[in-house]
């Protein structure tokens, strides 16, 4: 696992080390353990890598590394079949100098080219320069599991792990992409390929760019997107057999290291599977961590206990508490780098920080959500979805009756006229307006007037939109699956995991997001994941073999912080000092009024949490790259 980063001049032009310098010292967090630079003998390329070593921890498995005297690699992430891929290769005549994968990557793009990207399993993102030829060639893994963010114009070429190292390149001028902020506020994080910054783009997961340097031309393809179309007719029980044999595989796989592993823990149905799994496979306690909670409703601290005494795990708890968000969050949005609302960030960076003090590798269960429908907006997607069919007949005649009904207080007659005036709105619409933190009607009220005119033609539920259009499937709800998969999965789940892991240089890997288990959860009817209104039916089904009934069949918590009950008290005071500042750099997007309203009248019960979480990070990632 490394952090990586590069630059290529189109003009005259040359790169100097102290630029490539300034890169690596802000991604060192990404790769302490070993530092590399390497500058082509026209001087109009460099790359640089920062080693977070943990397989093959010799000098030989330093970066940025050479084969055959023409190509130059800086990679990040793990190649979980290098071994079978590295057998192959020596058979065809291949000699390798280490015992590393990225070895294994240069040759097989030696050999392949760029449908090198079909023989690789695993996570990753990585940057291929060719001395011979002039080119280069960046390719990011299927799900987005590893970030590549860069720079283009007609001069020159940056490109890295994280943006804060593009930032440090004298071309760069900093400047608001305001409809990426629109955008946030909407899903809570800037959807691929923007980034917030003007100009600054994120490399979609299962592309790759191709850069003929010379005539300036740049390729973007797409070598990989996850495929509902084909659905296979099997038992559940063949079904059930078959998603263990993957797990057990995927997990496998993602237990080769040279360093102590664990897992995160937190009790629920995929942490379980995958801890269970993992002490299926080893001989030694697996080391595991989970973060509790004072609040009742958001503690899994008796399910996480349930697991670890079951598996005789090595385990560790931490108790969150709200004490210390205003010292942590500043350095947190940093972190980030792009606008971010997520806050169960807060609990992942602590989780990954307490990890990090006992291992270098954590497996956690990412992906079991996307893959087997594990959120409470599928209920609402498959009632839409069913009563879509009814609604042409109920609307002409049910809106005004409803309407009138309404008007009499009654919360039936309430609800009924709202869910059928919402029905108007297009399936992928609605699908939007389940899990977003400011609906269109919220941004009127919230948006000042001079940002309301200015984002007035811009539509962000058009993203997921473009989502549905875009997966080709005939059942909505697999769209809905599609666009969470390429990107709210991505933007903002692995997005999230990725930054607070890497923060304190501790590696994440996640056997639910192995392509091969992907692949074969889109071939999964969508009524065996959700089932009589249980979510992951059919993993639940395999599971029960190694998981107790009482993780697997319990409400579904969620990995959050209690924002509702936070914002009643220091968190408020907080927000409220920084949101309403006279010197807030958000002042005039926002109408300050509204702000205040949302803070003065939060309670458990009213809660705005999530909303104003939303708008404090936001203020602080101002702060942070713009003040």
């Amino acid at each position: 696992m490394c952090g990586i980063a590069g630059k290529i001049y189109f003009n005259n032009q040359e790169v100097e080390g102290s630029e490539l310098l300034l890169m690596s010292k802000k991604i060192e967090h990404r790769g302490p353990d070993d530092e590399g630079i390497y500058i082509s003998k026209d001087r109009k390329a460099g790359l640089v890598n920062r080693r977070l070593a943990i397989i093959d921890l010799s000098s030989k498995g330093h970066q940025p590394m050479q084969f055959k005297g023409r190509y130059w690699i800086t990679f990040n992430g793990e190649i979980y079949n290098y071994q079978i891929e590295k057998e192959k290769l020596e058979k065809g005549g291949y000699k390798f100098n280490s015992k590393s994968d990225t070895e294994i990557i240069l040759a097989l793009y030696d050999k392949y080219g760029e449908r090198c990207l079909k023989h690789l399993r695993g996570m990753f993102a990585f940057a291929i320069y060719d001395e011979r030829e002039n080119t280069l060639f960046l390719a990011r893994d299927r799900i987005g599991k590893k970030p590549l963010k860069y720079f283009l114009d007609g001069s020159v070429f940056i490109f890295a792990s994280e943006l804060k190292a593009i930032l440090t390149q004298k071309e760069i001028y900093k400047s608001l992409d305001w409809f990426a902020i629109h955008n946030y506020l909407t899903y809570g994080f800037v959807p691929s390929p923007n980034t917030g910054f003007s100009g600054i783009k994120k490399l979609e997961p299962g592309h790759y760019l191709t850069l003929d340097i010379k005539s300036k031309k740049i390729k973007n393809n797409r070598y990989w997107f996850p495929d509902f179309s084909e659905k296979l007719q099997l038992s559940e029980k063949e079904w059930c057999d078959k998603i263990l044999e993957v797990l057990e595989e995927s997990t496998r796989l993602r237990m080769i290291a040279d360093v102590p592993i664990g897992a995160f823990l937190s009790g629920g149905v995929d942490s379980s599977g995958v801890v269970a799994t993992m002490s299926a496979l080893s001989v030694k306690p697996i080391k595991t961590f989970t973060i509790v909670f004072e609040e009742e409703k958001y503690n899994e601290k008796k399910y996480a206990n349930r697991i670890a005494k079951m598996y005789k795990t090595d385990h560790h708890e931490l108790l969150a508490q709200p004490e210390s968000i205003d010292e942590l969050l500043p350095n947190l949005t940093y972190q980030y780098e792009e606008p971010y609302a997520d806050s169960s960030a807060v609990i992942t960076y602590m989780v990954s920080k307490l990890a990090r003090e006992y291992v270098t590798v954590i497996l956690n269960g990412d992906g079991g959500d996307e893959n087997f429908t594990g959120y409470d907006r599928f209920d609402r997607l498959n009632r839409d979805v069913f009563l879509d069919k009814f609604q042409r007949i109920l609307r002409p005649a049910g809106i005004p009756l409803t309407s009138i009904l309404s008007q009499t207080g009654v919360p039936l007659f309430k609800r009924a006229y709202k869910f059928l005036q919402k029905s108007r709105l297009p399936l992928s619409d609605r699908f939007v307006t389940y899990n977003c933190y400011f609906t269109n009607d919220d941004k009127k009220l919230i948006y000042s007037d001079y940002f309301n005119d200015l984002t007035k033609n811009v539509n962000s539920y058009e993203i997921v939109s473009n989502k549905f259009e875009k997966s080709k499937t005939s059942d909505p709800r697999d769209d809905a699956l599609y666009s969470d998969m390429t990107s709210y999965l991505p933007d903002d789940l692995l997005t999230k995991v990725d930054i607070a892991s890497m923060s304190v240089s501790l590696e994440a890997r996640s056997p639910f997001l192995d392509h091969n288990i992907i692949e074969l959860a889109c071939k999964i009817p969508f009524n065996l994941k959700l089932k009589n209104g249980e979510h992951k039916y059919i993993l639940k089904k395999a599971l029960e073999k190694i998981v107790p009934k009482e993780n697997l069949y319990r409400q579904k918590l969620g990995f959050s912080i209690p924002l509702d009950k936070w914002f009643t008290g220091k968190l408020n005071k907080y927000a409220e000092s920084v949101l309403l500042n006279k010197n807030a750099l958000t002042r005039k997007l926002f109408n300050q009024n509204e702000i205040r309203r949302m803070l003065k009248s939060h309670t458990e019960k009213t809660d705005f949490g999530s909303k104003l979480w939303l708008l404090l990070t936001l203020e602080l990632w101002f702060k942070n790259f713009f003040d």
